[in-house]
């Protein structure tokens, strides 16, 4: 998906309309956008919002939460505001889906034992399907969508900061992942590298319990007579698609690393890239998948 520009661009004033299911963090997500300096209304009634977009505005980007518990909420009363954001000559809006799986949201309703809005004497599975058939449209409409099904908190704020952190120009917020394809693919990857040929520190006892963060590891991998070529034509490709996906008006990119158990090779690679990237000048986030997994366990 093409997002509109998340940064201040020829004095024009960021809107984020934040919306998605309930359940999945986008109460969150607006939390993040006022640590980020944004001016932040969550559940604003929508026949307010005309006011708002008419009212002086004070230069502050906006982020705007929307859902089923808003008052006259409706999926076309949300596209209604966002199309008459895009006509405004001074705002810059973008439509950020907060998405969830639904069998990670009824754990999360399970958990906290906390009724559903749209299904408030059954059961959160009810309110979750219906929840998630109303909300299609926007859905296919976002400019961001962003799945917290493995996400922590933390993660979604640094997914937030990555993504919306800029303050000027047009910027292209990078995203650096391993994993292990024992779990599968992360979902929004935008490009994929295997990294399972090369070497495996794994099976040095030495190395078994630590991770490709560390150097001994990193030079273990490195030592592998096809890593240089490999590195320097992913670093290549990468320096030449970045540039383009930024003029195209991309706003996010993320790249994935992966090897069987996302704690070595992917990791080693994955921390590299980004130092490259880094001093490239790029702005760079890295998420380890199965390192936070094992952490949080």
């Amino acid at each position: 998906m093409k997002p509109n520009a998340q940064t201040a661009k020829d004095g024009n004033i960021p809107v984020v309309l934040v919306t998605g299911p309930s359940g999945a963090g986008r109460s969150t997500a607006i939390k993040a956008f006022e640590d980020l300096g944004y001016e932040t209304i969550d559940n604003i009634p929508l026949a307010l919002l005309p006011r708002l977009i008419a009212g002086p505005p004070d230069g502050r980007p906006m982020a705007l939460g929307l859902d089923v518990r808003t008052r006259d909420f409706s999926v076309r009363g949300v596209l209604d505001v966002y199309d008459a954001f895009k006509q405004d000559e001074v705002m810059e809006p973008s439509l950020l889906y907060v998405d969830c799986q639904a069998d990670a949201l009824v754990r999360r309703y399970s958990e906290t034992r906390r009724r559903h809005p749209m299904a408030p004497d059954d059961t959160p599975l009810r309110g979750i399907e219906q929840e998630i058939e109303l909300l299609k449209e926007l859905r296919s409409r976002a400019d961001v969508l962003i799945d917290t099904t493995p996400l922590t908190p933390h993660d979604l704020k640094a997914e937030i900061g990555g993504l919306f952190s800029g303050t000027g120009g047009a910027s292209l917020a990078i995203s650096v992942q391993s994993f292990s394809y024992k779990r599968g693919v992360p979902r929004g990857i935008d490009m994929v590298m295997d990294c399972r040929f090369l070497r495996n520190p794994y099976w040095d006892q030495s190395l078994r319990e630590k991770t490709g963060q560390d150097s001994d590891v990193l030079d273990y991998v490195s030592s592998d007579p096809k890593y240089s070529a490999f590195f320097d034509q992913l670093t290549s490709l990468t320096r030449l698609l970045l540039p383009a996906y930024r003029d195209e008006g991309k706003a996010h990119f993320s790249i994935g690393l992966g090897c069987t158990g996302g704690q070595h090779r992917s990791v080693a690679v994955a921390e590299e890239l980004a130092k490259a990237l880094e001093a490239d000048g790029w702005q760079v986030s890295r998420r380890h998948r199965e390192m936070e997994r094992r952490r949080g366990a």
